[in-house]
């Protein structure tokens, strides 16, 4: 088994990373829900517990098919990056009233999706190597 290039392992700990965030994400809101409720959150912990979910699931998906080194696993990674994106801004920008660190948001933001799309070249090419070094027998 040959050994994943360096910025494949850093983007492991990324998808992992944001997993276990929407995962405390998920526990805290199904927890919490009453206090939650109490106080009126913006978003309702119904959202908060929906989409900790789902952000938690995609982001397990991710992490077999890298290590089960699917090919398709490259586009997969390219499409949650810009759903998880557009889901963190659109739930910013509705349900945060004050903005203050917007700039800081963006630039994080950029530099995690250039990341992104750089590490995903290696996964394509590590996708395509493997599928010519080992081709279907018919």
């Amino acid at each position: 088994m040959s050994k994943q290039p360096f910025r494949v392992t850093l983007l492991l700990w990324l998808v992992l990373t944001l997993t276990i965030w929407n995962f405390i994400r998920f526990w805290t809101a199904l927890t919490w829900r009453e206090v939650l409720n109490e106080f009126s959150s913006q978003p309702a912990s119904a959202i908060i517990t929906v989409s900790g979910a789902v952000w938690m699931f995609i982001g397990i998906f991710i992490l077999w098919s890298v290590w089960q080194k699917k090919a398709w696993a490259a586009k997969l990674l390219l499409g949650a990056s810009a759903g998880y994106t557009v889901w963190y801004w659109s739930e910013r920008l509705i349900w945060q009233s004050p903005h203050p660190n917007w700039p800081f948001a963006v630039i994080v933001n950029l530099v995690l999706l250039g990341f992104i799309l750089f590490a995903i070249k290696s996964l394509s090419r590590e996708a395509y190597e493997q599928k010519n070094e080992n081709p279907k027998s018919e």
